[in-house]
């Protein structure tokens, strides 16, 4: 009998309604994983054995009566902690933050459509960070390596799909937080387009950045969760309607025109990793597909970075107000200092970052006017030492898409030259997620198939 920890969503959810395997069962599969392994990568704030045990059995019962609420009905997933779950406390990665009265829009939607929400997942601190090495919480390590990081902001979901403690999770993405981690683990993981999974109920970092995506094993996993989670929220100021953004489209890859839009020069990367990138693209030109020469107008990764993040800084700063003055306590030295940098930087220095970040979204957006598709690195490095400083141009890739608004995911396409996994990143234009999805389905069998790390080694 297989290992029911060994399949995707996708195929769990064909094992479930084949009833080759219970939710109840499935689920305390991976609660014996997590007993296991946990100790020792510390993928969770929370754990909910109790009332998961509850939902899997009411799955159980629904798929009985041939009722199921819908494909994922019984699927284990995990929320990162910074996504409000009713009567589950909502850290935040802080020492404390709130335990809701009402579930996220996410997590409201997940439970509609039956999924039997595991835990909460270890995450930097505040969402401010891509290493997960947590000062209240401890360190989160990646399952493929000992003593490394998963990636952040939401290194926790992705370490916990990749060492199967659950079927997959969902992060949040402000200037790559879904997409490292998810390629530091050899995962998929999906930025959608801004707005279209709601993001009420989600701790905000940044109102204009933040986007909750899923992490999987699978691009077709990632289709079946968005499916679930994107929809217009009326209560949500930055919803928006989905306006046939699931729709595939034209996914051939023969004729695909793609762009890649910027180079080497640009953002410079580890060794191997850049020339792993451009073998993928010269297999996608073999497909016949068209590689059109364009480049984001003065790029500057570095600057426009850096603009990033005292937006977050200072939005975060302004979202987190009345806790920083009533417990200053909960939040660490360094993420203090982060948030009052933000508070304190006068408003001509805002203004012009923030016109920074529109120019560099409008210039992303305009690539579209000539491609199909934007190709990237997803990361200029594979996972490193938790306790080292995070490279400084870690998000040089991943933040275009969400200055621009537009769908993005990370696919795992083989290994660097140490043996770590490494994303390849396909960007398409806003509310174009379901024929960016599609694409990636064509690409993914063109990469290298990963094995699944070993957490005995850890």
């Amino acid at each position: 009998m297989i290992d029911p920890t060994a399949l995707d969503i996708t195929a769990t959810t064909a094992a479930l309604a084949a009833g080759t395997v219970s939710a109840e069962d499935l689920l305390q599969a991976y609660m014996d994983r997590i007993a296991r392994y946990e100790g020792s990568l510390n993928c969770f704030i929370t754990l909910l054995a109790t009332p998961a045990l509850a939902q899997a059995r009411a799955a159980d019962a629904r798929r009985a009566k041939g009722r199921p609420l819908s494909p994922v009905d019984g699927i284990p997933i995990a929320l990162k902690d910074n996504i409000d779950l009713a009567g589950v406390p909502t850290t935040n990665g802080m020492a404390k933050f709130r335990t809701p009265d009402n579930d996220s829009a996410a997590a409201h939607r997940l439970r509609q459509a039956g999924a039997v929400i595991i835990g909460k997942a270890n995450m930097h601190e505040g969402a401010l960070g891509a290493t997960t090495n947590n000062y209240h919480h401890g360190a989160c390590y990646n399952p493929w390596r000992p003593g490394y990081t998963p990636g952040g902001s939401s290194g926790g979901s992705a370490a916990a799909v990749a060492a199967r403690l659950c079927v997959g999770a969902l992060g949040t993405d402000t200037m790559g937080s879904v997409r490292l981690p998810a390629a530091y683990c050899g995962l998929a993981g999906l930025k959608p387009t801004y707005g279209l999974i709601s993001a009420r109920g989600v701790v905000p970092l940044s109102y204009g950045l933040d986007h909750v995506g899923p992490i999987c094993r699978s691009v077709r996993d990632l289709s079946l969760l968005l499916a679930v989670l994107a929809g217009y929220d009326a209560d949500c100021m930055e919803s928006v309607h989905p306006q046939g953004a699931l729709d595939t489209g034209q996914a051939d890859l023969k004729g695909l025109r793609f762009a890649v839009p910027l180079s080497v020069d640009a953002v410079p990367c580890e060794a191997g990793i850049w020339e792993n990138f451009q073998g993928y693209v010269a297999n996608l030109c073999q497909e016949g597909a068209v590689q059109v020469d364009l480049h984001l107008a003065n790029p500057d990764p570095t600057g426009t970075r850096l603009a990033g993040l005292l937006i977050a800084e200072a939005e975060a700063g302004h979202a987190l107000a009345a806790e920083l003055a009533s417990r200053p306590a909960d939040f660490s030295a360094d993420f203090c200092k982060m948030l009052d940098y933000g508070r304190n930087a006068p408003a001509h220095r805002l203004v012009a970052a923030q016109r920074r970040l529109q120019a560099a979204g409008h210039s992303v957006r305009r690539l579209f006017d000539q491609v199909d598709l934007l190709l990237l690195p997803t990361a200029a490095q594979a996972a490193f030492p938790i306790e080292q400083r995070a490279p400084a141009n870690q998000a040089d890739f991943t933040q275009w898409a969400n200055y621009g608004g537009c769908p993005a995911l990370s696919l795992p396409c083989g290994l660097s030259p140490d043996g770590l996994p490494l994303g390849l990143q396909m960007i398409a234009r806003p509310l174009a997620d379901g024929q960016l999805l599609a694409l990636a389905e064509r690409i993914a069998p063109l990469l290298p198939r990963l094995p699944a790390p070993n957490p005995e080694l850890l």
